[in-house]
């Protein structure tokens, strides 16, 4: 749990064989797609749960997540991600450190500015059902990588069937890990500034500066 952006998205599972690109699902996707697109700002309250049937791990843990445009924060228990879409800084409180790099937007790691354009390229898509996540109406999607040797083979996606919002995503990753994401508290009026989304350290004293660009 400690690397979400950096190392996200089980049981070890193949390919489903009705993996394909569903005129339906894209649909779908596109309207939640256009849905972010027209936000300029948003906060959302995250719960985020990893599960590993075989290891017996049930883990959860909340947090806070901030995005406009290119950037993002994320503010979690053991780590707080920041992204201004140039830059991203890994700070942890416990090691009293952040961690500074190049931010790649071609990586394979899963971006939470970017969650709604992630089917747009190397996936196949389709739609599952209509089925209630969370007490909130959703259609259920799956995403498959092209790849075979992808990072990720699945990425399972509730979105609100009313808004278009996403109500939740699940990543499947081949070690038999689950991580899924539940937002709440959505708000579409957040009003930050770019200066939120760069790590001053002047805010956290004693912090040492690891620079790996």
């Amino acid at each position: 749990m400690k690397n979400l952006i950096l190392g996200l998205l089980a049981m070890i599972l193949s390919v489903p064989v009705s993996a394909q690109y569903d005129p339906k699902a894209l649909e779908i996707l596109n309207a939640m797609s256009a849905k972010y697109q027209s936000i300029p700002a948003f906060e959302a309250n995250i719960s985020c749960t990893l599960t590993n049937e075989v290891d017996k791990i049930n883990e959860e843990f909340k947090g806070k997540i901030t995005v406009k445009g290119d950037k993002f924060r994320m503010v979690l228990p053991e780590q707080e991600v920041i992204n201004n879409g140039v830059t991203i800084w890994t700070y942890l409180p416990e090691a009293k450190e952040v961690n500074i790099d190049n931010y790649d937007p071609s990586s394979e790691d899963v971006n939470p500015s970017k969650m709604h354009e992630v089917y747009k390229k190397g996936f196949k898509y389709l739609y599952l059902q209509d089925k209630s996540d969370g007490g909130v109406l959703c259609e259920e999607i799956d995403l498959v990588p092209e790849k075979k040797d992808a990072q990720y083979f699945k990425i399972k996606m509730f979105i609100n069937k009313k808004d278009k919002t996403i109500q939740s995503f699940t990543l499947f990753d081949k070690g038999g890990n689950r991580y899924k994401y539940t937002i709440s508290k959505f708000t579409t009026n957040a009003n930050v500034a770019d200066s939120y989304f760069v790590f001053d350290p002047k805010d956290y004293p004693g912090v040492e500066l690891i620079d790996l660009r």
